[in-house]
């Protein structure tokens, strides 16, 4: 199917999600995204002794994943199928013109683990720029005014 970007532009009026959100989401995955294994789970020492190298681990209790998590929870359920409809056609599942279709198959798939399900999806963060900018949002704005 082509891309028609009137049709595109239209499709997009129907995020349920802000882009600011998403943009938000898309910030923390990728922080996430940048952390590196666990090469001593139990340290036992001053994190400053030790230059905060633990905060580009992955450990249970990082605050990156819980915030992440807290914040896709706390969506609606629409707005947490837009999320998972957009990182699919950010990965090129998708084009745009095919937008109702892949929030309704988003929709039928949806369930109680969104947030696992993104976390868990290396480059996140990008699928889900690629797919905002399929649809014509940047997150170029919000990124200048809030870093």
């Amino acid at each position: 199917m082509k891309d028609n970007p009137k049709a595109a532009e239209a499709e997009a009026a129907s995020l349920t999600i802000s882009p600011e959100k998403v943009c938000f989401i898309i910030i923390k995955a990728r922080e996430f995204d940048a952390k590196d294994e666990t090469t001593e789970p139990d340290p036992g020492s001053n994190p400053s002794d030790d230059k905060d190298i633990s905060v580009l681990e992955e450990h249970a209790d990082d605050p990156v994943v819980e915030e992440l998590t807290s914040l896709i929870e706390s969506l609606s359920e629409d707005e947490q199928i837009d999320l998972i409809a957009l990182m699919w056609l950010g990965r090129d599942d998708y084009s745009s013109g095919d937008w109702s279709e892949v929030r309704e198959e988003a929709a039928r798939a949806h369930n109680e683990r969104t947030a696992e399900y993104l976390i868990g999806t290396p480059l996140a963060g990008d699928f889900l720029e690629e797919g905002l900018s399929k649809l014509g949002y940047s997150c170029e704005e919000f990124e200048v005014n809030r870093l």
